[in-house]
């Protein structure tokens, strides 16, 4: 009985309290009402657009890569007989690392080394008759072209002897072993690997938006972890076509590596440092409205807000960078954004 004399009672005062507004409204809303009706301005903040200095600086991720590294490989099967190569120690450009078994090449070798020597010594002779006229043209050049026949299965014997020989294709550090001597090896298997640790190299990726900012000599700060200092390096290619799947451009940088303390392999984390603009226009980043075919802001003009399509850059915590849509000097509305409308009235309340 008292729930529902409760529930009278909150009825009657609801009913009252919407009589009251509707045939007794306050001054305010009166006011308001004629406002509206006669299309009152709106409120907005706005912005006078100055030129700033931006420090331009894009981040990104990325990997760090060996200068050089090589996957040592036989070119031919066959059974190692030596295995110089010491893991994890430094080898120059040209250093014997693996010997396979190329004793049946050795003797193959003699042989035609003996029938080369052979008819170079009946080629001579054969040319000391051809002066006198003891043999005819046609017989010393037959003579000739045995001779450079065995000479060329003299340079292919040599050839495959060079394939039982691997060495070092440039200074730097041999990666851990796969087999050891006396091992039977096919071609193509992976005996050990070599780098050039210094300098190395990092690769990361950056969005499309920024590709013509980079070039080569941008300088580039990374960190990794375990090393406590930031390490300097500069960007030296950039890849000429943007991935389409990602959007991204793949940059490569190049930084010293005296010490040895980068290794191949570690995340970088990655800040290229663009050129400074000095005349930069920033604008607050919620004065930006996004659409479907790109982003938009309003501006003031002739006490009306008007809608101005624009190409954004650089983006900070605060701020975005304009390349085109606007100038200095643009009054830009930076609140009450979402209630305006092209050519709307507006009052400004507040200028930064």
């Amino acid at each position: 009985m008292k729930i529902k004399i409760f529930l009278i009672i909150v009825i009657i005062i609801s009913g009252l309290a919407g009589v009251k507004l509707v045939f007794f409204p306050s001054p305010s809303t009166i006011n308001n009402a004629a406002q509206q009706a006669r299309g009152a301005a709106n409120l907005v903040s706005v912005y006078v657009i100055k030129p700033q200095k931006l420090e331009n600086s894009i981040y990104a991720s990325g990997t760090i890569i060996a200068n050089e590294e090589v996957e040592l490989k036989p070119e031919m099967a066959g059974k190692i007989i030596a295995l110089p190569l010491k893991e994890g120690v430094a080898v120059t450009k040209g250093e014997l690392l693996v010997k396979i078994n190329d004793a049946d090449l050795q003797a193959q070798l003699k042989k035609i080394q003996s029938q080369y020597e052979l008819a170079t010594t009946q080629l001579k002779r054969q040319q000391e008759l051809l002066k006198i006229n003891g043999i005819s043209q046609a017989d010393f050049d037959i003579a000739q072209n045995a001779t450079n026949s065995i000479k060329a299965d003299v340079d292919v014997i040599l050839a495959q002897i060079a394939k039982t020989e691997i060495r070092a294709p440039f200074n730097g550090f041999v990666g851990l072993k796969n087999v050891s001597e006396g091992s039977f090896v096919t071609a193509g298997l992976t005996i050990a690997t070599v780098l050039e640790l210094d300098p190395v190299k990092i690769n990361f990726s950056i969005s499309e938006r920024y590709a013509h900012f980079i070039q080569k000599g941008i300088k580039v700060i990374f960190s990794i972890e375990g090393i406590k200092e930031n390490t300097e390096g500069e960007v030296y290619a950039v890849e000429p076509k943007i991935d389409m799947n990602t959007r991204t451009i793949q940059v490569r940088a190049i930084c010293p590596n005296k010490k040895g303390a980068i290794f191949p392999g570690a995340f970088a984390k990655i800040q290229v440092l663009l050129k400074d603009n000095s005349d930069a226009i920033m604008i607050p980043t919620e004065s930006v409205i996004p659409e479907l075919r790109g982003k938009k802001v309003y501006v003031v003009k002739n006490g009306k807000a008007q809608s101005v399509m624009i190409e954004t850059g650089v983006r900070t915590s605060i701020a975005v960078q304009v390349l085109s849509g606007l100038s200095i000097g643009d009054t830009l509305i930076t609140s009450g954004i979402m209630q305006l409308k092209p050519d709307a009235l507006v009052k400004i309340s507040q200028l930064k």
